[in-house]
């Protein structure tokens, strides 16, 4: 039993520092997938959703610090009951997840190592076991260094935890595992290769025979059948090939502006997925930085998911010189962990990314 503890012990202890530093480096991120956990049709906990960088800040944290505790054997009741309640807590949220197909990855480890529900689930399953074993083993969790040290260790790795998430929210993630890194080519990462494999789908098509239901399955093709068609239900036998970048565009007034941008040597890209919710100092700092670029031959323009009103207030309100176009809001959280945010392109290569604050940094 001493010998499974000290197993459950470091393995647990490992995973919650890595999964948890993971999501420290981009607690916005982090964020993101809550909403959709606490969303409509999920959770339906919507009054959670403005609390949702502050939760995951906090559980990142409490994540990495329980990790802290669990190897130095500091607080073991406390760690042990902690651990057992988080992993039934996101058990259940991983089953629910996968049985019901609301949310397709997890975030358990960020964009570092995307999990499919049932992957995810499978992991805590793992993690469940582990952590019972050191629940009804937990005499055995000895410490390792004096005790009297240990509160200082886990204070010190608190405050680290703190620094290092203020830093990554006021600037960009330190760590970027994202499909939009830099010197990523946008273009290559939208192509799909020619060997790619297809996805595969069953329809079932339902049908009213003499006043009964019937329900014939097909690959595609329309079924020959006497009766009245009902209805019809898509279901994905086989996944297909999505490439990395899959949901970018560069649209305005319906016209479909992407490969005309991509082939621009210098571009400047003004992110904000959503005007109404960013930062009215960002945009004092893009307009002095986007004037600069303009004056020295840039293309400038703004991509948003916003409506055209926002649009045309935030142009107004900070005398702003360029035009905006329309982009994916997921896309755009996915580009860039900053609300406005600069994105410099050469024909299509992503050459920097910075937070506003960094505005005065980029490199002209």
């Amino acid at each position: 039993m001493k010998i499974l503890v000290t197993f459950s012990r470091i393995f647990v202890a490992a995973l919650f520092l890595f999964s948890g530093f993971i999501k420290l480096n981009d607690p916005l991120g982090f964020s993101y997938k809550l909403q959709e956990y606490f969303g409509e049709g999920v959770l339906n906990l919507e009054f959670l959703i403005p609390y949702a960088l502050l939760i995951a800040v906090f559980l990142v944290i409490f994540e990495i610090i329980l990790g802290i505790t669990l190897i130095l054997g500091y607080l073991p009741k406390f760690t042990v009951w902690s651990l057992l309640i988080m992993i039934i807590f996101f058990t259940f949220l991983t089953f629910y997840s996968a049985y019901f197909n609301k949310v397709t990855d997890c975030g358990c480890f960020g964009d570092a190592l995307p999990l499919t529900p049932w992957e995810s689930f499978t992991k805590d399953i793992i993690l469940l076991a582990l952590i019972l074993v050191l629940f009804f083993g937990k005499r055995f969790i000895t410490p390792i260094h004096p005790v009297t040290t240990h509160k200082w260790v886990v204070f010190a790795g608190f405050t680290a935890c703190l620094g290092f998430a203020y830093y990554v929210l006021m600037h960009l993630p330190a760590f970027d595992f994202r499909a939009y890194k830099i010197g990523t080519n946008i273009e290559e990462g939208m192509q799909v290769p020619d060997d790619a494999p297809k996805a595969e789908f069953a329809y079932h098509w339902k049908f009213d025979v003499n006043g009964e239901e019937k329900i014939v399955t097909t690959s595609g093709d329309y079924p020959s059948v006497e009766g009245k068609f009902i209805t019809v239900e898509t279901e994905t036998v086989v996944e297909g090939y999505e490439p990395p970048i899959h949901d970018f565009a560069i649209e305005k007034d319906g016209g479909d502006h992407t490969a005309e941008f991509l082939q621009k040597e210098k571009l400047i890209l003004i992110v904000s997925y959503n005007i109404s919710k960013s930062e009215a100092e960002g945009w004092n700092a893009v307009k002095g930085i986007t004037d600069k670029a303009r004056a020295q031959g840039y293309d400038v323009i703004g991509l948003t998911a916003s409506t055209p009103k926002d649009i045309s207030e935030v142009k107004v309100k900070h005398d702003l010189n360029f035009d905006f176009y329309t982009t994916d809001e997921t896309a755009l959280k996915t580009i860039l962990r900053s609300n406005p945010g600069i994105v410099k392109l050469n024909k299509g290569t992503i050459v920097e990314k910075l937070h506003w604050n960094d505005a005065d940094k980029l490199s002209l």
